[in-house]
């Protein structure tokens, strides 16, 4: 049984059934059962929503500051989320890698920082291939744990709906976990030393001690001034995945016209007026290889509420973002589209001033968002997928550059990390070589910043930040 890249993707079942048009969707497996994947859509329709439609709403409009120039997006988490890796302890070391990022972020320039988490629904990932061939043996390729398994075994490979139902409630529980630290006061800035605990001693993690010793200091500066610190308690944590699961994303699809409104940043706003929202994220995005626009995915975006996300990669033109944004973003809402742009570091500066500029030039202001990740990836002497951390920082650094040139907004940094010291990406403080990538190389798909290395960049790209302000 081997996976199909594209395929037509029946309407689930559920209340949104009827939006969705049978066209072609990259990126799908093909599904063995259908009976039984009939039987998940209406499982998964049944089921609760993991957000609420009022929440994808105050991120809109939190994204819509990003596009201003107002607040900067921070996008992080795993690659590829595995029901495995759900745990608590996990968990709470990628959340406090996160939190750590943007107390750098924002102190170091002097900026709101929206923090979005590749969390609690990316368990789906595409692949170049269909199949993967070892000693002789070709099963299907490992496309997540929502669909298969990593072991290479015909059992394990085979794709079952069953998984799906699975990443839900792994999902659930995971959301239910950062709600309970962002809330319970686990994430009051107050306490920006204790998310240094538990990581090893690092250069990083000795510069990160030092900066949230002067944050301490400028608390209590303004303690003594009798300022309130109501606001610093809590966190507003949203999560997000790529959207590539059609059979996921379609049945926890609703219209929430009950929903009322969250008290929240945009008082009178009214705009949901009962759309359809996926409620298994706060925001979704679309990939670079499922980003066809008369395809299946690009039509899901444009007919959802969330905030929507879209991966463009160097060879992108300015008719191809104008066209998608004419699909997705028809009324021009401040905060509906981020562009996440995955150019390379050897292609950024060269690629990615035209596409701003004409984009500009059009009259749209997307959120513009760094992924100095996906382009960046090259296989090591050893044989393992990895990145270069200076090639990272590079992409970073011209993005920024680039930005700044056309006097145009760096939106934020869509980064995949990890709260674990693995050995994943050459480079970095750790000085990481070829021959120590075996020591802690964890990750099923594609290789991931360790907690120093996320450190390391937030630590940078305030440095970039600080001359837009």
């Amino acid at each position: 049984m081997s996976s199909s890249t594209t395929r037509t993707v029946s309407a689930a079942a559920g209340p949104s059934s009827s939006l969705w048009p049978d066209l072609p969707a990259a990126q799908q497996p093909q599904w063995p059962d259908v009976a039984a994947l009939a039987e998940v859509h209406a499982e998964l329709a049944s089921y609760p929503p993991l957000v609420f439609a009022g929440e994808a709403d105050q991120l809109r409009h939190r994204l819509a500051e990003a596009a201003r120039g107002e607040a900067f997006l921070l996008q992080g988490g795993d690659c590829a989320e595995t029901f495995a890796g759900a745990t608590a302890d996990g968990i709470r070391r990628r959340l406090k890698t996160m939190l750590q990022m943007s107390a750098v972020l924002t102190y170091g320039a002097s900026l709101p920082v929206i923090k979005v988490g590749r969390m609690a629904g990316q368990f789906s990932k595409p692949r170049s291939s269909n199949d993967e061939t070892r000693d002789g043996v070709t099963l299907p390729a490992y496309r997540g744990d929502a669909v298969n398994d990593y072991a290479f075994t015909p059992e394990g490979r085979r794709p079952d709906p069953q998984r799906l139902l699975r990443a839900y409630h792994t999902a659930s529980a995971t959301l239910n976990l950062i709600r309970a630290f962002t809330n319970g006061g686990y994430a009051d800035l107050r306490k920006v030393h204790e998310w240094n605990r538990g990581f090893a001693a690092t250069a990083a993690n000795a510069r990160y001690e030092a900066l949230a010793h002067d944050i301490d200091k400028a608390m209590k500066f303004m303690a003594a001034c009798g300022s309130d610190f109501d606001a610093l308690k809590t966190v507003q944590f949203y999560s997000s995945h790529e959207a590539l699961l059609l059979d996921y994303e379609r049945p926890l699809t609703r219209t929430l016209d009950e929903e009322p409104p969250l008290a929240g940043p945009a008082p009178g706003d009214d705009v949901r007026q009962g759309g359809p929202y996926d409620v298994s994220a706060h925001m979704v995005w679309i990939g670079e290889r499922t980003r066809q626009l008369d395809g299946a995915h690009v039509d899901f975006a444009s007919k959802i509420r969330n905030p929507i996300g879209i991966k463009l990669g160097p060879t992108t033109t300015v008719d191809d973002a104008l066209a998608l944004i004419e699909k997705v973003d028809p009324y021009r809402e401040p905060g509906r589209l981020t562009f996440i742009t995955r150019m390379g570091a050897g292609k950024v500066r060269e690629a990615l001033p035209a596409l701003v500029d004409g984009v500009r030039r059009a009259g749209h202001q997307p959120v513009w968002v760094c992924d100095p990740m996906h382009g960046n990836t090259i296989t090591s002497t050893s044989g393992y997928k990895t990145r270069r951390f200076d090639d990272v920082v590079d992409e970073a650094r011209g993005f920024f550059e680039v930005h700044h040139a056309l006097g145009t907004v760096p939106g934020g940094l869509h980064v995949e990390l990890t709260g674990d010291d693995v050995t994943e990406c050459l480079g970095g403080a750790m000085e990481i070589d070829d021959a120590a990538l075996g020591t802690r190389y964890e990750s099923l798909c594609d290789p991931r910043l360790n907690h120093q290395q996320s450190l390391e960049l937030a630590f940078l790209a305030a440095e970039m930040l600080s001359p837009h302000r």
